[in-house]
């Protein structure tokens, strides 16, 4: 358990990231955004100038639950919406630890509500990276338990799934980690979790009954001290029989697929996210 002043530096330190580093990469000129709302939360809507978008995907964006918008953390979801052909819908979530759980999550179901309004379920997929695919596999079992219609597919990218941090990978990955530490992620952690339970399935979706989930596609590097959370992620996912695909990039670090086109491993397997949406939306 971090000390509060330590917990402070260290979400200051990643906010002070996402809006000078993560804000300054850059996107391609025919990226179109357009500001939105779902269900009352701010969102950003992604196209790609000149295509005619098949389907809709909601995403959430990471930063730890602490840091980051679907502005300075838009790189995945604009690569994402290049490579299915899909209009992106990123959703501008409150964040810890001012708005701790439920409400980042509470957001992302308002949000999923009034998608549904306007999108055919089986136009609609959801995903998200780092944090953002911790809410959207919490977002998926609540969808289901309340009864609604669950998308046809979702896509995660380093997803931290279970909060209490027993993967082993922290340890053994420590080391080649270029992006990520155990004590950044334990102050996001920290601060979302609140009075809550660490391994509450709503909070840890590793911990949750998986029945039913869509299809399901897990990506991660091998490099990264949250690999461990993608592997037991896809064995629960299929212990659960639900139709998961894992693919774990050799030598790559914490949500590369950021880095777009520039770089091959992400170019790969980004190609991959967009043949996994369009075979699911257009089944």
């Amino acid at each position: 358990m971090l000390d509060t002043q330590k917990m402070t530096e260290l979400i200051d330190r990643q906010r002070r990231f996402f809006a000078e580093v993560m804000a300054s990469r850059p996107v391609a000129d025919d990226v179109r955004l357009r500001d939105t709302t779902l269900g009352g939360i701010p969102a950003l809507e992604v196209t790609i100038e000149g295509t005619r978008p098949r389907g809709a995907a909601l995403w959430i964006h990471g930063g730890a639950f602490v840091a980051g918008s679907p502005r300075n953390a838009l790189a995945p979801a604009a690569h994402v919406a290049r490579a299915s052909g899909t209009r992106v819908l990123s959703i501008d979530y409150r964040l810890a630890p001012e708005h701790p759980y439920p409400a980042p999550l509470d957001d992302a179901l308002a949000a999923y509500r009034a998608v549904l309004d306007e999108v055919p379920v089986d136009d609609l997929a959801v995903g998200g990276e780092s944090a953002g695919g911790t809410l959207t596999l919490a977002l998926l079992v609540a969808v289901r338990d309340a009864g609604l219609p669950l998308p046809r597919a979702a896509v995660v990218f380093s997803a931290a799934s279970d909060l209490t941090m027993a993967s082993e990978s922290y340890h053994t990955k420590a080391a080649v980690d270029p992006v990520v530490t155990a004590d950044a992620l334990q102050a996001g952690f920290q601060a979302y979790i609140g009075g809550a339970d660490a391994d509450r399935p709503l909070v840890s979706p590793l911990f949750a009954d998986l029945a039913g989930l869509p299809p399901t596609l897990v990506q991660a590097g091998s490099h990264e001290v949250l690999l461990g959370d993608s592997t037991r992620l896809a064995s629960r996912l299929a212990a659960a029989d639900v139709a998961v695909t894992l693919e774990i990039t050799p030598g790559m670090s914490h949500v590369f697929q950021a880095r777009g086109p520039e770089l091959p491993q992400a170019a790969r397997a980004l190609e991959s996210v967009g043949r996994f949406l369009r075979q699911s939306l257009d089944n």
